[in-house]
């Protein structure tokens, strides 16, 4: 019986791969620039982190999350999400007594028993950013200004950032109360999650997506209108920076996020390739989740972005002749015509490697046909080709792959100038 991926998760190839190492390098590049700093945590942590953390009533820790107990009984969950694993590094490292601010970035796979279909899979990917030890709302503009960045620096023009305020503690318990008030006369016309949610997490109807709930909860008293004064204050503060940012938003004052932990500012972006699926990102504002988990009481702030879903956009934008282009591209592949030669050929590929230049070589003596098929499958800039009857005129041919023209490389002693090849090759 052959063995296949197990569902809702695949391989990643080959040109696929490609624009993963794209998304994830521009990523880093992007990360660097706004001042962020690697974190790596576990894959598996202590399934209590997340039920403390995203909450006991969430879809993600009462129906989603991989959780198995260890040889030692013990309670382990692969990580659903990244934020709840940074804050127990910075809390567990004491992080917040070498600096009053922390900024990371993480890029790594997550785990979530879901149903599995376009741009959502059992096995995921992340990248994200956390500011940790900040109330400032600059950070939560930040925060938007950054995803939105990134998404432009890939060429991907087509979002809309969505925004709303939750509000601080007392604005979430007084707002639940009003939706309760609100949804309490129509539950028996709404789905059984929202029946359950209505007594654990009201909060949480407003992201139900069964049409006929959804057409009660559009009339839902807008949660931004319910606001206390400071969350008020901390949420058009964090539009006027967004103003002077020149970044468009829309406020959906019914937006919320799948997580219990969100204070304040909360945001989606979202793009119109993903159909239903639509948001590439997201994230928002947590003041009180470190306080929770044992650390100091200070806020922070974070996003993050599907790459999988992501990769689908960049697909499509290649598929229409975008500049987005595979990673690992040659600049040169030398052809195999002379098992003689091979020698000499492969201690020029490593004196070339030595010189930075992306290259390979043929290992098997195909026909020349076949071999310049497999310096095109490579997307080769260039090839160079030296059987016996170009050795006898001390010359390689460099041929280029874009406008087909040839030129001659001259060889003293069969050895070539290396420096004068991979200037010429750098040239293109």
């Amino acid at each position: 019986m052959t063995i296949t991926a197990l569902r809702g998760t695949y391989d990643i190839l080959p040109p696929q791969s490609y624009i993963w190492e794209k998304a994830e390098s521009q990523a880093r590049k992007m990360f660097a620039l706004y001042g962020y700093s690697e974190l790596r945590t576990p894959i598996i942590e202590q399934t209590q982190l997340f039920s403390r953390s995203i909450g006991e009533n969430t879809d993600i820790v009462s129906k989603e999350m991989y959780t198995f107990a260890d040889r030692k009984g013990r309670s382990i969950t692969m990580r659903p999400e990244a934020t709840a694993p940074v804050v127990r590094a910075y809390i567990e490292h004491k992080l917040y007594k070498d600096q009053s601010l922390c900024k990371f970035y993480y890029i790594g796979p997550m785990f979530r028993y879901e149903r599995p279909q376009a741009g959502r899979n059992r096995q995921f990917y992340q990248l994200g950013t956390e500011i940790l030890g900040t109330e400032h709302p600059y950070h939560d503009a930040e925060s938007i200004s950054l995803a939105v960045s990134y998404f432009k620096s890939l060429g991907i023009d087509n979002i809309v950032v969505k925004i709303n305020s939750v509000g601080d503690a007392e604005s979430k318990q007084k707002y639940n109360s009003i939706l309760k008030n609100f949804f309490a006369g129509s539950l028996d016309t709404m789905c059984p999650d929202c029946n359950t949610r209505f007594e654990k997490n009201t909060l949480r109807m407003l992201d139900c997506k069964v049409p006929a709930c959804k057409e009660i909860i559009k009339n839902a008293p807008p949660l931004n209108e319910n606001l206390n004064d400071a969350s008020k204050t901390h949420f058009e503060s964090v539009l006027a920076l967004l103003d002077k940012m020149k970044i468009a938003y829309e406020i959906e004052p019914r937006l919320v996020r799948g997580l219990d932990y969100y204070t304040n500012t909360i945001f989606e972006i979202t793009h119109s390739h993903l159909g239903s699926q639509d948001a590439l990102g997201g994230g928002g504002r947590y003041n009180n989740l470190i306080a929770e988990m044992g650390g100091p009481q200070t806020g922070a702030v974070g996003f993050a972005v599907g790459i999988d879903r992501l990769v689908i956009v960049l697909e499509k934008m290649t598929a229409n002749n975008s500049t987005i282009t595979a990673g690992s591209d040659l600049d040169l592949y030398i052809l195999n015509l002379d098992n003689a030669l091979f020698t000499d050929h492969a201690e020029l590929l490593h004196s070339l490697r030595q010189h930075d230049i992306r290259a390979d070589i043929c290992t098997e003596q195909k026909s020349f046909k076949a071999q310049m098929r497999s310096a095109n499958k490579a997307n080769a800039r260039f090839v160079l080709i030296q059987g016996q009857n170009e050795r006898d005129n001390n010359i390689f041919k460099l041929k280029d792959m874009i406008n087909g023209t040839e030129e001659d490389i001259k060889t003293i002693n069969n050895n070539v100038d290396i420096d004068k090849l991979v200037e010429r090759i750098r040239q293109s």
